[in-house]
């Protein structure tokens, strides 16, 4: 037998280019899904990179500043230590100083003057004393004055007091007086020795 197709032949090919549409559409449906799928994971994948390596230099900015911060630490520790080590350079070079300065006072002290305190603050020295006389009290200064190692002497205070431990009107009288003196540096006195 013969076969008969009755129905029109146009509307099955509708139906077969229809069908093959909607796989088409669908198939590209899929297609998009899949490649913004693996966008989505590519693009994830490329941030969590991202966010790993600002992390790492984050770790690294925050090792950097501790690294930093240990080197200015040191470097004020060395300042320091530069400025201990100058005082002592200073205080070494400065040393002998002292023992000449005592042996000018010794030899600028004369008869009839006796120190009761010497200060020094710096390169001022009060010295504070009594004298038989106030005429003494002038030599010393002018002792001072010629001195190698001791220069400037201001006279502040001369007062007459009777004699410690004596109130009889007849007694002796002593002028108690301070005076104040500059310390010459090293280099200035060691021309004079």
């Amino acid at each position: 037998m013969p076969r008969i197709n009755l129905l029109p032949w146009r509307a099955e090919l509708r139906k077969q280019r229809r069908n093959q549409f909607f796989m088409g559409l669908g198939g590209a449906v899929v297609a998009a899904g899949i490649v913004v799928l693996l966008a989505n994971l590519i693009m994830g994948a490329i941030i969590d990179n991202q966010h790993s390596r600002n992390e790492m230099l984050q770790a690294e900015i925050t090792a950097l500043d501790q690294r930093i911060k240990e080197i200015v630490d040191l470097e004020a520790k060395k300042e320091s230590l530069l400025a201990r080590m100058e005082i002592i350079e200073r205080l070494q070079r400065s040393r002998p100083e002292i023992v000449h300065v005592f042996d000018q006072l010794v030899r600028t002290l004369p008869d009839g003057v006796n120190l009761m305190s010497v200060k020094q603050k710096g390169a001022s020295i009060e010295l504070k004393g009594a004298a038989e006389s106030n005429t003494r009290v002038s030599a010393f200064m002018r002792n001072i004055d010629k001195s190698g190692w001791l220069k400037e002497p201001d006279l502040e205070v001369v007062e007459v007091k009777p004699a410690t431990g004596k109130t009889d009107a007849a007694a002796p009288r002593a002028s108690e007086f301070t005076v104040i003196a500059k310390q010459v540096s090293a280099g200035a006195g060691e021309d004079d020795l």
